[in-house]
Parts: structure tokens; sequence; C-alpha cells
């Protein structure tokens, strides 16, 4: 293994924050070429066991891999500065998109070029769902089976029920390995107002509902990132009202067009809904957990990585995310696929996903959203 200082680490991760485009899988396939295979300032042995404790884990997989990586190298202190180092380049281009959105969010071009975006997502958290599914589930008839009910309540529902999860994964427990006993018997801030002002005026007191409620996100989404879309789309749009279903669709469509991991969009929403302070506190709300469960188990896990029913568990819960992510297509299509034309580009996307491999998702983004601009000129969208 070749030395290298913490400061290299850093710089590493800063600029895999700013240009890693690709979503989590890619970012994971990144680091293992970059730091395992070329570098060679991580060793196979501890990038194999970091991406297992990530996989284990809830939150966003590429994210804790690189707090891991970062605490193998230099402890705590390490992880800590990979993760500002990493998560840093994306929330400030987020910072800056909402802040276009608010202010020109009723302009005919950002709402056209939304309009092509918001079918190009879909086909790409269709084609996520089926490729965590095909990764996920194998030839497994029960994870199979929890995946199909874990879909079809998230499309009944309109909702991620983090019940079902749970359910899912004790149920996997008890199919797989089953227990031995088993067998044998808020505060005022004193910020300026436009700091916490979001779509509908200042926000203040929404600051710590906030954090706590993408903090749950991130302490109970398994999976990808893609897996807290359909979680946030049950609280944002449904239960808090936050959000409607446009403006939810555009903050996935951001985190898609940004480097870094997905799950930066919920700093897009927490700007919109209080402000800069808001973006703040929600990106806090979703890194934070996930950063406590690798620091906090990262000496001891290795243990548990092989017992099997904490696997099976883990399989079980993956499932789930995995149809809910299918469930969540349903549902978003439904709002984003309105007519010929959205369903044109969502097809257009998802073939070229399934034949091109290594079609860029941020490209086809961009293309989407200048097709949904040139039909708004021409008078295609109502």
């Amino acid at each position: 293994m070749t030395p290298c200082s913490l400061s290299e680490l850093i710089l590493y991760f800063l600029r895999l924050g700013t240009f890693g485009f690709g979503g989590p899988i890619a970012l994971v396939g990144y680091m293992q070429r970059d730091l395992v295979e070329q570098r060679r300032w991580i060793s196979h042995k501890d990038y194999v066991e970091g991406l297992a404790l990530a996989q284990l884990a809830p939150g966003p997989l590429a994210a804790q891999l690189a707090i891991y990586l970062g605490w193998v190298r230099g402890s705590t202190l390490g992880a800590t500065l990979v993760a500002a180092a990493f998560v840093a380049p994306s929330f400030a281009m987020v910072l800056a998109l909402s802040a276009l959105y608010l202010r020109f969010g009723g302009l005919a071009w950002m709402q056209g070029a939304f309009y092509g975006i918001g079918a190009a997502v879909i086909a790409i958290v269709a084609r996520s769902a089926y490729k965590l599914a095909r990764t996920t589930l194998g030839r497994d008839r029960l994870l199979a089976v929890l995946f199909a009910v874990s879909a079809l309540v998230t499309a009944w529902t309109e909702s991620e029920v983090i019940w079902v999860f749970l359910l899912s994964g004790v149920v996997a427990l008890l199919a797989k390995a089953p227990p031995r006993w088993l067998g044998s018997s808020a505060a005022s801030l004193a910020f300026a107002p436009w700091l916490v002002t979001g779509l509908h005026g200042a926000a203040p007191d929404s600051l710590w509902k906030i954090f706590w409620y993408f903090a749950e996100a991130g302490a109970f989404v398994f999976g990808s990132g893609l897996a807290i879309v359909p979680f946030l789309h049950g609280g944002v749009v449904g239960d808090f009202q936050w959000l409607n279903e446009r403006q939810f669709l555009d903050a996935v469509a951001v985190a898609m067009i940004t480097p870094g991991p997905v799950v930066i969009t919920v700093a897009f929403i927490g700007y919109l809904v209080a402000g800069p302070v808001g973006a703040v506190f929600a990106a806090l709300g979703v890194f934070l957990p996930c950063y406590l469960l690798v620091i906090l188990p990262a000496r001891y896990f290795h243990r548990a990585v092989a017992d099997a029913r904490v696997k099976a568990f883990v399989d079980g819960v993956t499932a789930a995310a995995a149809g809910a992510i299918a469930g969540a297509a349903f549902v978003l299509g439904r709002r984003a696929i309105v007519d010929l034309p959205t369903a044109a580009i969502g097809a257009l996307t998802l073939a070229l996903l399934v034949t091109a491999k290594r079609a860029p998702e941020p490209l086809l983004i961009v293309a989407a959203g200048v097709i949904g601009l040139a039909l708004t000129w021409v008078g295609a969208p109502q």
C-alpha cells in the first residue's frame, strides 16, 4: 500500500464530489479504481470491509464508504474531513440551483426545462429500481415477494411505509437465519429573514422539524441514494405538504444533474421550505446518521458481517427498498408522464439507459431539459 497524507485523501474526495457523476454505484467504482487499483492508498481488504459496512447500514452507500475510507487513513478526524469534502461541492451547487429556482421558478424557461427533465427522471428511477432488484433479489423467491409487497404498498399508499421495511427484514431473518430460541422454546433563531425564507415565506419554526424528518430518512432508508425518494415523497408531499408533486420532481432532478451523493436532493427541499438555513438543517439531518453509523461500529463491524442473521435481515430490508423505488417510479410517473411528448422523452431516456450502458445520466437529464424547453417554445406543454 502506498503512503498518502490526509490532505491528499481529502483533495481526492473534494474532486470526486465535484466531478463524480453517475450515482452511488459509479462513485463506489471510482473509489475502487482510483484508491485501490491505481493509487493504492487503500488496501483491497479495507475497501471490501468498508463496502460491506456501507451495504449493511442504512443511508447513502457512496457517502458511507467515503467516510469509512477516511476513518481508515485518519481515524475520526479523517472520516469527518473526508465526509465534508465529499458532500460540500454538490451541496454548494444545490444551494445555487435552489436560489435560482426560488427566484425564477415561475419563468416559462425553467418550467419548460423541468417539463422534459421530469420524464427523464422517471426513466432513471425505473432503471435504478430494476438494477437494484436484479442485484439484490437474484433468484430468491422470498426476497422477490418482499420486493413485490413493498412496491405495491408504495404505489397504493403513495408513500413509503417504514414498517414494511422493518417487517421485511424480520421476515427474511426468521426465514433464513432464525434465532436459536425459536427452535428450543425548537428554539428561536436570530438569523436574517432571508436565510430562513422559502417558497411560502420565512419559516424559522420549521427548521427542527426539517432536521428531524431528514435525520429519520437518513437513519432508516437502506439501499442506494434513490431509495430515499419514496420516503421523502410521502413526507414532503403528503404529510407536511412542503412541496407539490412538480416541485418534488424538480428536487429529484436537481440531485440528478449535480455530482456527488444523490441524497443531496434534501438540501434543495430544505432550501425551498426554509431558505439556506433550511438547506443546511436538511443536509445535516440526512448525513449525520450515516456518519455516526460508520464511525461508531467501525472497529467492530467485521464481526457482524459474517453473521448470517445480520445478513438475512439486511437482505430483506434491501429487497423492500428496491420495491419501494419501483413503487415510487410508478407514483411519480403518473405526475411526470402527462402527454405524448413526455412519454416519448421517458421512453427514449430508458432506451438509452438500457442500450448504452455508459450513458451519462446527468447528460441525459440536461438533454431532456433542452428538449422540454424547445417543446415549450413551440407550445407543446399546456
